[in-house]
């Protein structure tokens, strides 16, 4: 629901860094929760797509390319406009497993350690954009590694399954 609130302007709606309207190509971008925006060493931004059927990685297609960009690029552009931070220093990563199931895009400063921004969790956007232009299926096909506490729910179910 905080998702929902923020797109519909019912939450947060100050905080916005920077919105591209489209339902389909669109997205919000905000500060994370997580980032006082006092200093720029810890920036840590998300950008959070106005599309509601996309729930993670692997929902995603090759028909989902324009989103993808326009994240990429408008999400750069807005950071080193209202931060001065140049896309050079960024790291831009979707996570699977996600936190929440709304595709939604971090923005952190590349020298933070930022939570989740580890190779086990993290996949780079410009990645995902080049591994679905080669194959629009690409996130169904793969296989994907993510990282488990051992009090998460999922892991308990891996373990009921024998999966573990």
């Amino acid at each position: 629901q905080w998702v929902y609130n923020i797109l519909e302007k019912k939450a947060e709606a100050d905080r916005i860094v920077h919105e591209n309207p489209d339902p389909s190509n669109g997205f919000v971008l905000v500060p994370d929760l997580k980032w006082n925006q006092n200093q720029l060493e810890d920036l840590y931004l998300i950008a959070l797509v106005h599309c509601r059927d996309i729930k993670s990685l692997r929902d995603l297609t090759a028909q989902h390319l324009p989103l993808l960009r326009n994240v990429l690029q408008e999400g750069k552009e807005a950071i080193v406009k209202r931060f001065g931070v140049p896309g050079s220093q960024l790291r831009i990563y979707l996570h699977y497993q996600p936190s929440y199931y709304h595709l939604h895009v971090h923005f952190t400063a590349l020298g933070y350690d930022a939570p989740g921004s580890s190779v086990e969790r993290a996949h780079l956007l410009a990645d995902v954009i080049d591994n679905l232009a080669m194959d629009s299926m690409y996130y169904q096909k793969r296989a994907l590694t993510f990282p488990l506490r051992a009090d998460e729910p999922l892991f308990k179910k891996f373990q009921e399954a024998g999966k573990v």
